[in-house]
């Protein structure tokens, strides 16, 4: 957890673990400046009981929110507005409905009450030891949970985050015990609907060329089964961090920003996939299918772009048909391997951060500027023109993730037939592609034919309108817009 000191123009990291009746903290300066020191407080160690501590030293712990489909992330770099002001314009000026915090700040949960805004809460990395113990699990349930559920909806309590990645045995190996002992506190204080779960970095081995062969790494096999064990018995997500950002190849990016791109089909499913962010899910559950889970729920913990970075693909106009795309995609749109299954999505970021150090990108993945000014406009706004979220009035026609070889041939043979010239499809040709982009290149010109009528997509049952442009570089389908036909 990154805190800052008021008197001095210093960065502090902290680390606060439960050691007994006090509360243990690691502290780094930097450049050789470290330590551990121990405070003792009377009664259960709380996170209300930390603040009040740091608040008496002039310390200022640096908050984060995530939303929904959205997040905010609060730090102190001296020019964010503070979390009452951030939480007052989430509740009036936006449509946002879920949030997501890095700890059990008080502050914050006090400031949702009454709001009706789901929240998840965070266990900080440095508690998980303590919280294998079922008695400082219930502590901690009585001292972060209970004063406040009634009044705010706490939807996930996440154990950490991306412990795995840390490396660091000792959360590890006590990662599933503080889990297993926080939902049984959960339980013993009447609150089992409480979902608890953990992040995860993506960190499974990605086949781009064929998703479905995505696989967790052998070292880490055994303990991604023990905890995909753990969600399913206690019916929470499997939540991962995905950033195609992160794994953008500079000759497609418009592949990782959902825009016309090549798309991919996988080598052994068939399956087509015209972004990353859908390949990456059906990688994900590829993965977890391998090892006997794939009926256990996915939430994304954290997804975004930024607006600006040291690469040509960091612009506004990016960053937006990216998040535009991932707010569409937390409302049941499903992937080609999971089809209108539902994926809780948390956006990063609400806020730029111009005082952030590091990278020009780690200072720009805000919808909005510190003045709450937008960035660029997603859609959350309320009376935003864009609506919520903003859906493109231009149409196409594709085919259905189900449909089956034999009813894609058929609808091709059919269109062929009808009149509509059909080269592009043939050997050689353009859009030559696989069966499924042949069917959906033909359909969409006899359904752009009709005048974007919706029973023109209809090709019994096989066909569906989608506001996601399937074009690729080579491959360019029309669209119909405001009763018009664009595009070459």
């Amino acid at each position: 957890m990154d805190i800052g000191i008021n008197r001095r123009a210093l960065e502090l990291q902290i680390l606060f673990f439960i050691q007994g009746t006090g509360v243990g903290l690691n502290w780094n300066f930097g450049g050789g400046l470290a330590g551990t020191f121990l405070v003792e407080f009377s009664g259960i160690v709380s996170m209300e009981a930390v603040l009040n501590f740091a608040e008496v030293v002039e310390i200022e712990f640096a908050g984060a929110v995530k939303l929904g489909s959205y997040i905010l992330y609060h730090v102190n770099n001296g020019n964010l507005p503070p979390p009452q002001q951030v939480v007052e314009f989430i509740k009036t000026k936006t449509i946002i409905d879920s949030v997501k915090i890095y700890d059990a700040n008080p502050d914050i949960l006090r400031a949702l009450s009454g709001t009706g805004i789901d929240v998840t809460i965070m266990v900080p990395n440095g508690n998980i030891p303590a919280l294998a113990n079922v008695e400082n699990a219930r502590q901690w349930v009585g001292a972060n949970v209970l004063p406040f559920h009634q009044q705010t909806k706490i939807k996930y309590i996440c154990v950490g985050n991306e412990i795995l990645l840390t490396k660091d045995n000792n959360l590890i190996s006590n990662l599933i015990p503080a889990m297993q002992s926080l939902l049984e506190a959960l339980k013993v204080s009447g609150l089992p609907d409480m979902k608890v779960t953990t992040p995860h970095a993506f960190t499974v081995v990605y086949n781009q060329d064929a998703p479905s062969e995505s696989r967790f790494n052998d070292e880490q096999k055994y303990i991604f089964a023990k905890i995909l064990e753990f969600n399913r018995q206690a019916k929470s997500p499997f939540m991962i961090s995905a950033y195609p950002y992160f794994m953008v190849d500079p000759n497609n990016v418009n592949y990782a920003i959902f825009g016309p791109s090549n798309a991919i089909t996988d080598t052994k499913t068939g399956k087509t996939y015209n972004n990353m962010f859908d390949a990456v899910m059906d990688a994900t559950y590829s993965a977890m299918n391998a090892l006997g889970y794939g009926d256990v729920d996915i939430a994304v913990g954290e997804t975004g772009w930024p607006s600006a970075c040291d690469a040509a693909w960091c612009t506004p106009q990016n960053a937006a048909n990216y998040n535009i795309n991932i707010i569409k995609r937390s409302q049941n749109i499903g992937t080609p391997l999971m089809p209108n299954r539902h994926i809780d999505i948390y956006l990063f970021a609400l806020f730029n951060e111009d005082g952030k150090p590091g990278p020009t990108y780690e200072k720009n993945w805000g919808l909005f500027k510190p003045d709450f000014s937008p960035v660029y406009d997603v859609g959350v706004l309320r009376g935003s023109d864009t609506g919520p979220p903003p859906s493109s009035s231009e149409k196409w026609c594709v085919v259905k993730q189900e449909a089956t070889n034999e009813q894609l041939q058929a609808n091709i043979d059919w269109v062929c037939s009808q009149g509509i010239d059909c080269k592009n499809i043939s050997p050689g040709g353009i859009c030559f592609d696989n069966m499924k982009a042949r069917s959906s290149f033909v359909m969409n010109v006899y359904y752009q034919s009709k005048g974007g009528s919706e029973e023109a997509c209809n090709f019994s049952g096989s066909g569906v309108v989608t506001t996601t442009n399937p074009s690729t570089s080579s491959c360019v389908m029309k669209n119909v817009e405001g009763g018009s036909v664009h595009g070459t």
